[in-house]
């Protein structure tokens, strides 16, 4: 793989970035520099760490940055529980997005073990 831009889960990753940016644009102006912006920073987090990840120069390191993917991917499913629950959300908002969520998770997780398994195959060398 030439580059992150070819990942599955990069891609997917940009297509929620947008999804949560136009799902907040209706959130309180008073949620500017609270949830709005958490949701937004936690959600370009995901594939801005795979990004990183994939540039990094050996699979140790880019298997930390997956690994911190998912930690703000958890972050994201927590804010949008959390603006569900303030009514910034309807069901239906967050279930789709909690849908995708369990998308991308399902990639990382793969991204994770693949990448694991290649560093038990270089040890073994």
């Amino acid at each position: 793989m030439k580059s992150y831009r070819d990942l599955h889960v990069w891609q997917n990753g940009v297509e929620f970035i947008a999804e949560i940016y136009r799902a907040t644009e209706s959130f309180p102006a008073r949620e500017q520099y609270g949830l709005t912006s958490q949701l937004r920073r936690s959600a370009v987090s995901i594939a801005a760490n795979v990004a990183e990840g994939h540039a990094r120069l050996s699979t140790r390191e880019y298997l930390r940055f997956v690994s911190i993917s998912l930690g703000s991917l958890a972050e994201t499913e927590t804010h949008i529980t959390v603006a569900r629950r303030l009514g910034y959300f309807d069901a239906k908002q967050e279930s789709q997005l909690l849908g995708r969520c369990d998308a991308l998770s399902r990639m990382l997780h793969g991204l994770s073990k693949s990448l694991r398994t290649k560093i038990r195959n270089q040890a073994e060398k």
